[in-house]
């Protein structure tokens, strides 16, 4: 009787252990409404969620459940989605309307996801027509787990940069500018915080660390801090060589986290974003505050960079992985050897500007993306035929077929003038190559096969190609677009459906309980 009491208590005790080791969970409710603000000096109606502009930073520890119930309170349907957030086994939760349906006015939707393997500085903003040109857009700041130790010191204080473009017109006037044919005008000015003027404090001599992130519809923009070196520690969730920069460009979409000394002498300094690539400068700045001065910030703003893009391009060829470094989990980033795998195939994604029926529209390979009425997803899953047709180049809905696990190249060629930017959800990858003119296959000697920097949005210069190499390993539908959301909202986006016909639980999750239905999918019986 004595020994198969102290069974039970051993098993009792593993189960306890088991239960306990299981990741955190934080529940969260935000409410979405339309509230007022002068970012710019005018009153505008902007986005609210909690009613605050940005929406509040969602700070949380690697591996951790996110609950969140979204509450709509605007006019129209809304989305969140969770950029470079990898919905590991769940697109259902990627928040774009080829995975999910919109929130109506006063409804709400629960998302549940995990931030799983991930650590890093990302964002939040609006899927949903032009939403993302009004607020609704926040920080999601991705902490390492007390077990797993990141490659520098812990840093006095942690910063967040929400950097972009903004438009004094309202997001439904920059809508129906778009709907009427014409591309969205040029932006009235740039945004730190959501403000004209913020302010950083910290102690002389201490290290802090700047996350920013390019929250713009448009503009790319280069990034400084007056006599201030920034030494990069991290880009979307990889952690880098720690080289130090006078100054970095980040392209819309993109974010990274720097390390700051406070090394000068007590007084005010500029911290500044100023656009790059465009005929008329915007610039943004804020005060770097040391908390002795008694000296505002004097003279004239700190020189940017040279205008050209090889100045740009060759900063992002400097950029490197750092191979010996963890990210979120114990082995190095360097313990893939992806340059030593032969992709399957080459994908294809060539941008361009068509007028189509009068209109100005914007296409990949040809064909302007058009969001059918039942999401790309959902039609998969319930067998719903004649929303897409995979790999058709006759389809508005333009979807690409992958086996899970494939292994592809895919390259990216601009053949406009002006500089584009691409987003792959579900995914980070290795940016191995920039190049101008057009790819060839000879552009693969060119290759950097060793420590390219893998990352979930890379920029393609002017007249230029950009490849990657992704290992399609996350099972679901997944968005691959133009970060920059006119040029998103008028056709320039597509979807990768990564498939394993063998159907399980450990390669991609059920349809969740509570999916919203629309279009052709209201009614149909869950599988």
């Amino acid at each position: 009787m004595r020994i198969l009491l102290i069974s039970i208590l051993a098993f009792w005790s593993v189960f306890v252990t088991v239960v306990k080791a299981e990741d955190a969970y934080k529940f969260y409710t935000w409410t979405v409404t339309y509230g007022k603000a002068s970012p710019l000096g005018v009153p505008q109606q902007v986005i609210l969620i909690n009613g605050q502009f940005p929406g509040p930073t969602l700070d949380c520890v690697t591996n951790d459940n996110i609950i969140l119930n979204l509450i709509n309170r605007l006019d129209q349907p809304f989305l969140l989605t969770w950029n470079g957030i990898k919905q590991r086994k769940n697109s259902w939760q990627d928040g774009v309307l080829g995975t999910n349906c919109a929130i109506p006015p006063n409804s709400n939707y629960t998302y549940k996801f995990q931030t799983k393997d991930q650590i890093g500085s990302y964002t939040y903003f609006p899927s949903t027509l032009m939403h993302r040109a009004a607020g609704g857009f926040g920080a999601l700041n991705i902490y390492a787990r007390t077990v797993i130790p990141v490659p520098y010191p812990k840093p006095a204080g942690d910063f967040t940069l929400l950097i972009g473009d903004w438009y004094k017109a309202s997001h439904k006037v920059l809508q129906q500018t778009l709907d009427s044919g014409k591309p969205l005008p040029f932006p009235h000015g740039i945004l730190i915080n959501g403000r004209s003027r913020s302010t950083f404090i910290g102690d002389q001599g201490k290290t802090y660390m700047f996350r920013v992130s390019n929250i713009g519809l448009t503009a790319s923009f280069n990034f400084r801090i007056q006599g201030h070196k920034l030494k990069i520690v991290e880009v979307e969730g990889s952690h880098v060589i720690q080289s130090m920069y006078d100054s970095l460009d980040v392209h819309v979409g993109q974010s990274f986290a720097v390390l700051v000394t406070l090394d000068r002498s007590c007084s005010d300094y500029y911290v500044v974003a100023t656009t790059r690539f465009t005929k008329t400068a915007l610039a943004a700045t804020a005060v770097l505050h040391y908390t002795s001065s008694l000296a505002a910030v004097s003279g004239p703003l700190p020189p940017g960079p040279p205008g050209e893009v090889e100045w740009s391009l060759q900063q992002a060829r400097s950029c490197r992985w750092n191979l010996t470094s963890n990210a979120a989990r114990p082995n190095p980033q360097g313990s893939f050897h992806y340059g030593k795998i032969t992709p399957s195939r080459t994908i294809f994604v060539a941008n361009s500007a068509p007028i189509i029926g009068g209109k100005q529209r914007y296409a990949v390979n040809g064909i302007s993306y058009i969001n059918p009425k039942t999401p790309l997803k959902l039609a998969d899953y319930l067998n719903i035929t004649g929303v897409f047709t995979l790999n058709s180049t006759r389809s508005s809905a333009l979807v690409l077929g992958a086996s899970l696990h494939e292994f592809v190249e895919i390259v990216f060629q601009n053949n406009e003038d002006t500089i584009q930017t691409w987003h792959l959800d579900g995914y980070d990858f290795w940016v191995v190559g920039f190049g101008a003119g057009k790819w060839t296959e000879a552009s693969r000697q060119g290759y950097n096969l060793v420590d390219a920097l893998t990352r979930h949005t890379t920029q393609v210069y002017p007249k230029s190609w950009t490849a990657i190499l992704v290992s399609m390993d996350n099972e679901g539908m997944w968005n691959l677009r133009s970060a920059m959301w006119g040029r998103q909202y008028l056709g320039q986006q597509l979807y990768v459906r990564v498939y394993d016909p063998v159907k399980s639980l450990s390669n991609e999750y059920d349809m969740p309980t509570n999916a919203l239905l629309c279009g052709r999918a209201v009614g149909k019986i869950r599988r």
